[in-house]
C-alpha cells in the first residue's frame, strides 16, 4: 500500500546466450528508497521479491540516447572487448542499467556492468 515512486538506475541482469544475444530470461531490480531499507514493505505481488544486493566492484561502461537491446549486447560486447582476456569478471550475466524517465529526450544515461570476480 505504500507509493515509492520510480527509482534509479533501474537495472536489468540480462543472461547473455553463446552467440552475445540475450536469453528471454531477465530479472528487473529497482532500487527501494533510502527511507524504507531499512524495513521495506512487503510486495502484494507474490511475483516481486525484496532481495538485498551486496557491495560490489564493477567494470562499466556508459552510453546515452534510448536503449534498446542491441545497443546493451554492442556496448557489453565493447565493454568485454576492452577488458580482454586478463579481467575476471562473472561471465554469465551482466546488468543493464537505465537512469532516465521514458519523457527525457535529450542527455539520458545508460550503463553496462560486469561484475568482477
Amino acid at each position: 500500500g505504500a507509493g515509492m515512486g520510480m527509482t534509479a538506475p533501474v537495472s536489468i541482469t540480462a543472461f547473455p546466450a553463446e552467440d552475445g544475444s540475450l536469453q528471454q530470461k531477465v530479472k528487473v531490480s529497482l532500487r527501494i528508497p533510502s527511507q524504507y531499507q531499512a524495513s521495506p514493505p512487503c510486495p502484494s505481488d507474490e511475483s516481486i521479491k525484496i532481495e538485498e544486493r551486496q557491495g560490489m566492484t564493477i567494470y562499466s561502461t556508459q552510453f546515452g540516447g534510448y536503449a534498446k537491446e542491441v545497443d546493451y549486447v554492442s556496448y557489453a560486447a565493447k565493454l568485454k572487448a576492452a577488458l580482454g582476456s586478463e579481467a575476471a569478471y562473472c561471465k554469465d550475466f551482466y546488468l543493464c542499467n537505465g537512469y532516465d524517465p521514458p519523457m527525457k529526450p535529450y542527455g539520458r544515461r545508460n550503463e553496462v556492468w560486469f561484475v568482477k570476480e
